[in-house]
């Protein structure tokens, strides 16, 4: 037996002994039919069915968000499924979330984390949803949902009162805003990845890199305007790479090869046979890798901010190399707080020149995007790239672009890498945030130097 932490997640039938009642051939009939239609959505959205016994579901997800996700779906697809179902005949699923400890002797689990849910599914109103305190907090400002305030409830054997919150979809979107369709594939090694289009035209695949999340970005001042411009010449690729964002968030393997598989992964899942390649900051190293070994399924390699050699590698110093150790201890000390304080060190290095709402929703990306461990994971792996023999083999037509003062990755390891790639042409931007921003110039430079590019 071990004991973890894990979301777990509870549902059963509305006022089933009823429906039993009234004609139980036709009832089971019904659930089962429901049930093919349901539980599948479990695993997609990265989640283990534990228990379908009678009418309910249990099932353990390894991100909260992932269960949240999958909560609201059932209940879409169960709204859509129900419309044309006499009102005394609907199935309406109750829903329950929770996170919390649980014990695992790999054939059940056990614990408060269970009970938790299972009191949540209770009062849950037909059709809807109810979460505690541990889960909102997690996807309050990651999930585009309603979400009300229940206040503390008590429930029977459990100790304390639990704080409960209702959620629900939100409104559809008002028509000019920018929509993707999101879609999962699995990794080589099992790992469950988020991908999305979004725009029309020519294929552009743009590589995962740190702290992104396909939902949280669109309405981020940080990425926004980058997918709007972008999306409206080309269909833009998107996906959170392996601990980010909607992709599967506890994973066992996290290095660069790991993401360079991810990419691979969600290429051959999308089924675009040759398109434009677009890499950011670390994401540029998984690009180069990338084009080298697939030169015929990349048209165009476009990269910016980037580097071939992490920090480790480019260190020279012992002081530079203690800087990059305390990085690491204040990231796993104090990313999940709820106080930004230690975020915001990062948030400075990435946007020195943002406005202080920029900096609210980059600390808050952080915080939401992937948990402390993760980030000190995929920052240590990243720390430690270094593609610089690949750099003479990459055959395919490269631009490079890079911030003069960018203070997150010098400009030198940008300019290095330039040239290293055979033909590439490096032009350097204005500004000194190392992801631009809307009202800066090197907004306007880039995407006047990347159409040119691309359109060639």
């Amino acid at each position: 037996m071990k004991r973890k932490l894990a979301a777990i997640l509870a549902a059963d039938i509305a006022g089933y002994s009823r429906l039993m009642g009234e004609d139980e051939a036709a009832t089971v009939r019904a659930l089962k039919a429901h049930q093919a239609v349901v539980l599948p959505l479990i695993g997609r959205h990265g989640g283990r069915i534990i228990d379908t016994a009678g009418d309910g579901i249990l099932a353990e997800f390894p991100s909260v968000i992932g269960a949240t996700e999958c909560a609201l779906e059932i209940q879409t697809v169960m709204a859509t499924r129900n419309a044309d179902i006499p009102e005394h005949r609907r199935m309406l699923f109750r829903i329950g979330i929770n996170l919390g400890d649980v014990i695992d002797d790999e054939t059940r689990l056990y614990g408060d984390g269970i009970n938790v849910a299972a009191r949540l599914e209770g009062i849950a109103e037909p059709g809807g949803i109810c979460i505690s305190r541990q889960v909102f907090d997690q996807v309050n400002r990651a999930i585009k949902a309603e979400f009300q305030a229940l206040g503390p409830r008590t429930f029977k054997n459990i100790a304390g009162p639990v704080d409960v919150f209702a959620v629900g979809p939100v409104a559809p979107r008002a028509s000019g805003d920018l929509t993707q369709e999101i879609y999962f594939c699995r990794a080589p090694d099992g790992v469950q990845l988020a991908y999305s289009m979004i725009g029309q035209g020519p294929a552009l695949v743009k590589t995962g890199n740190w702290m992104t999340h396909l939902e949280y970005d669109l309405e981020s001042p940080i990425w926004r305007h980058l997918y709007r411009e972008l999306a409206k010449a080309y269909t833009l690729i998107r996906y959170d790479a392996r601990g980010n964002g909607l992709s599967d968030r506890t994973v066992d393997d996290i290095s660069f090869d790991a993401f360079v598989s991810d990419l691979e992964a969600v290429v051959a899942a999308a089924r675009v046979p040759r398109f434009a390649l677009f890499g950011i900051s670390q994401g540029c190293a998984v690009a180069i890798v990338y084009a080298v070994r697939h030169p015929e399924r990349v048209s165009h390699l476009l990269l910016y901010g980037g580097f071939a050699e992490g920090r480790n590698k480019r260190a020279r110093s012992g002081a530079e190399r203690d800087e990059n150790a305390a990085m690491l201890t204040l990231m796993r000390l104090g990313w999940g707080k709820e106080n930004p304080a230690f975020r915001q060190l990062f948030t400075s290095q990435f946007l020195p020149g943002g406005t202080k709402e920029q900096a609210d929703w980059f600390n808050e990306l952080q915080r939401v995007t992937v948990s402390p461990e993760t980030a000190v994971r995929i920052m240590t792996a990243a720390d430690d790239i270094d593609v610089t023999a690949l750099l003479p083999r990459v055959s395919v037509p490269t631009l490079v672009m890079h911030a003069r003062d960018d203070a997150r990755v010098p400009f030198e390891a940008g300019r290095r890498m330039a040239a290293g790639i055979p033909g590439a042409r490096f032009v350097p931007l204005q500004g000194r945030n190392h992801l631009f921003l809307e009202s800066e110039p090197a907004f306007g430079q880039f995407f006047e130097q990347a159409r040119a590019f691309l359109g060639s």
